[in-house]
């Protein structure tokens, strides 16, 4: 049961790293149009962010555009990094400061797409990837997340 559970697992691995990518895409490429567009509720407290200002608007953008990259598994590595760090800089720059602990300080949504955006530079975008389409596997430090097959042993005739 173990061993086919495991097999299973590992089978999956690349369609299950697709579908944590998109999710995680989209949720943070909602949270962008939420500040910039004023959709979904709006920025904090209803409205947008106003243009321009530091860092509200420039995280918004990178939220949107990292987002939707990440979400299409366009340029993924990269557009993780980059969103990562911004909400890395996003904890420890507002939240810290206010108590230690993620739960006191507000700074979940931060802290966990920080860490998940970390995960996405480190297994790559798995499978339905718009880099694999445009790209193919491989292609511009962009893998699909499908493991490489075994070697084979010559066999001997």
């Amino acid at each position: 049961m173990s061993a086919s559970l495991s097999a299973f697992t590992e089978r999956s691995r690349p369609h299950a790293t697709a579908l944590f990518r998109v999710v995680t895409g989209l949720l943070f490429a909602c949270h962008g149009a939420a500040s910039l567009f004023g959709v979904l509720g709006g920025a904090a407290g209803g409205g947008t962010v106003p243009t321009g200002t530091w860092p509200g608007w420039y995280a918004a953008v990178i939220q949107l555009v990292g987002g939707l990259l990440v979400l299409l598994g366009l340029g993924t590595r990269t557009a993780a990094l980059i969103s990562s760090g911004s909400m890395a800089y996003a904890y420890f720059s507002v939240h810290q400061g206010e108590a230690l602990w993620p739960i006191q300080n507000g700074g979940e949504p931060s802290a966990m797409f920080s860490w998940a955006f970390l995960l996405l530079v480190f297994t790559g975008p798995g499978t339905w990837a718009l880099d694999r389409v445009l790209f193919g596997s491989g292609n511009r430090g962009e893998d699909a997340g499908t493991p490489a097959a075994p070697a084979r042993e010559p066999s001997a005739a």
